[in-house]
């Protein structure tokens, strides 16, 4: 099986936020999948479960309700549970270190200041597991605080960037399902649309 977790914060209040560009990524792949959203309470996530189409495996889809900084104490039980191989667990996420709607294939790299990586990878005990990092810059301004910046809205402007941003996202979580992780990183860490 494979477990795809999708990082951010629940409440209404964080939705659409830079942060919570995990979450939206992972909802993006299932609608792409034509699968629900995940719904289903466990261990402390939302979750969905399904066989996707040219897959050998079901997915499992996996939006933690720790909030960020305790990422970890969902998806850690519920590997356990599920028995999910590390190299089939695909982490996706916010980066303020990568330029806006940018993405990354990365592993064995440490958490880039995320408080959810660094949640996960503290209770697994390792780095060692592939993650997409999603860029969503630095602020603008300054003088804001970053934790600040990353708990904004998406404007109204970003709409268009950010939906063909979250549908490039969604096939390559699907790549990575299909095709592996080396050669999903290949072509997606090129930047290409």
């Amino acid at each position: 099986m494979w477990m795809i977790v999708g990082l951010g914060n629940p409440g209404s209040q964080y939705s659409r936020t830079r942060h919570n560009i995990g979450f939206l990524a992972i909802e993006e792949f299932a609608r792409l999948c034509r699968q629900a959203a995940p719904a289903k309470e466990e261990s402390k996530a939302h979750v969905s479960r399904f066989k996707m189409a040219g897959a050998d495996e079901q997915v499992l889809l996996v939006e933690p309700q720790t909030f960020m900084n305790l990422s970890g104490q969902a998806v850690v039980p519920l590997m356990n549970y599920y028995k999910i191989e590390l190299d089939h667990l695909l982490v996706v996420h916010d980066d303020v270190d990568l330029p806006p709607f940018q993405m990354k294939f990365q592993k064995n790299r440490g958490s880039g200041g995320n408080n959810g990586v660094k949640s996960v990878s503290e209770l697994l005990g390792t780095q060692d597991y592939a993650r997409l990092k999603l860029g969503i810059g630095r602020p603008s301004i300054p003088t804001m605080d970053t934790a600040d910046y990353v708990l904004q809205k998406f404007s109204s402007a970003e709409a268009p960037l950010l939906q063909s941003f979250l549908e490039r996202a969604a096939a390559g979580i699907e790549s990575f399902v299909l095709q592996g992780f080396v050669k999903t990183a290949n072509v997606f860490n090129q930047n290409k649309e």
